[in-house]
């Protein structure tokens, strides 16, 4: 199984794993909860370093990505990111990803660690098309630290050579941390503010351990567990679950992602096509008590006989303390707001109902 640089910072940190697409990653530190409520009300730190980083380089890396990728990549400058997903010929989605524009004609895009291998496969694929361009997997130089949480960028602050108040949300800026370049975006994937860093493979641990020094006890080393339960609060997408090879990009929500006013590119006749024939959509359902639906639960109109749908991602939300989930639900009822619900936990119908995305939102 595959380890990132940080491997024995975990388990030295008394860390419990988790086969991740392959990789061996720390899921806790101690309590999921605890670490979860870190993140919301202080700072937690995350080793990412199991995600693919992918640069493209090339006087037409630009026009490459805006045919391989669904959103308008021309109209990024440089220093900021844009969150996008790669399809297959066929319209079937590849991957979620984030690219960030370094350079004129540079690019870093980070791909979910199962899916770097494929995200590779199609691009490599495409730039047969004859594009100038170069793909080099740099996933094995970087690690990837992010810290989130309100005290974020506070703690951050400490150790790096910029003022993070002029860096945007979604955006990317080269730094020097603790003597060391790295790059700190201002991207994350727990609905709090916070930042990512690709730091250099050899100074992973050096770095980890200095965001631990700085942070003290406003910043909490957090597994993988946490990072669920934080995404599923803000609403956000994970691969295999509301995003799959048989989940289109409109069926799981993601349609405003689509620049179908950009002009030409592969994918867009199927896309156009498939933006019409939804034959699921994906709802936020919340419950009552302390029963949650898990992912692949049931979901049934109230007295219903047939199920409806599935719970694609569900949990006790340590933030609101109700049950929450994501479902991917017939389309065909169109099912508006406070529409109720049953849910099948382990044989027992329990009442849930629609709520509008995402589920929790941090204050500005």
């Amino acid at each position: 199984m595959l380890t990132t640089p940080l491997n024995e910072e975990h388990v030295a940190l008394g860390a419990s794993f988790t086969d991740f697409g392959g990789w061996n990653m720390p899921v806790r530190y101690g309590s999921d909860l605890a670490e979860h409520h870190a993140v919301r009300t202080s700072a937690g730190l995350f080793d990412i370093s199991h995600m693919g980083e992918l640069r493209l380089r090339g006087p037409e890396a630009t026009k490459f990505l805006d045919q391989v990728l669904v959103s308008n990549i021309a109209i990024l400058k440089i220093g900021q990111a844009k969150y996008s997903l790669i399809c297959s010929m066929d319209g079937s989605v590849i991957d979620d990803l984030i690219v960030y524009k370094l350079a004129e004609d540079d690019y870093l895009v980070v791909a979910n660690a199962s899916n770097r291998h494929a995200v590779i496969t199609a691009m490599q694929d495409l730039m047969d098309y004859g594009f100038k361009v170069e793909l080099e997997d740099q996933t094995e130089d970087w690690g990837l630290i992010a810290i989130q949480g309100p005290k974020a960028a506070g703690i951050l602050q400490r150790v790096v050579d910029v003022d993070l108040s002029t860096l945007k949300y979604y955006s990317i800026a080269e730094a020097t941390l603790d003597g060391v370049k790295v790059y700190l975006a201002r991207t994350g994937y727990t609905g709090e503010d916070g930042f990512e860093i690709f730091v250099p493979e050899a100074a992973s641990v050096s770095t980890w351990r200095k965001l631990l020094e700085v942070g003290g006890e406003e910043l909490m080393p957090c597994g993988l567990a946490s990072r669920d339960t934080l995404r599923l609060e803000a609403g956000m997408p994970l691969y295999g679950h509301e995003l799959s090879r048989e989940i289109t990009i409109f069926e799981a929500g993601l349609g405003r992602v689509v620049a179908f006013d950009k002009g030409e590119f592969f994918t867009r006749t199927i896309l156009f096509k498939q933006a019409s024939q939804l034959k699921h959509k994906l709802y936020g359902l919340v419950g009552d008590g302390k029963r949650a639906a898990r992912a692949d639960y049931e979901i049934y109109l109230p007295g219903g006989s047939e199920p409806i749908g599935k719970v694609t991602s569900g949990a006790l939300s340590p933030t609101l303390g109700y049950p929450i989930a994501m479902a991917m639900l017939r389309a065909d009822l169109d099912l508006p707001i406070d529409s109720e619900l049953e849910a099948d936990v382990r044989g027992t119908r329990v009442p849930y109902k629609v709520v509008k995305l995402p589920f929790y939102k941090r204050e500005r």
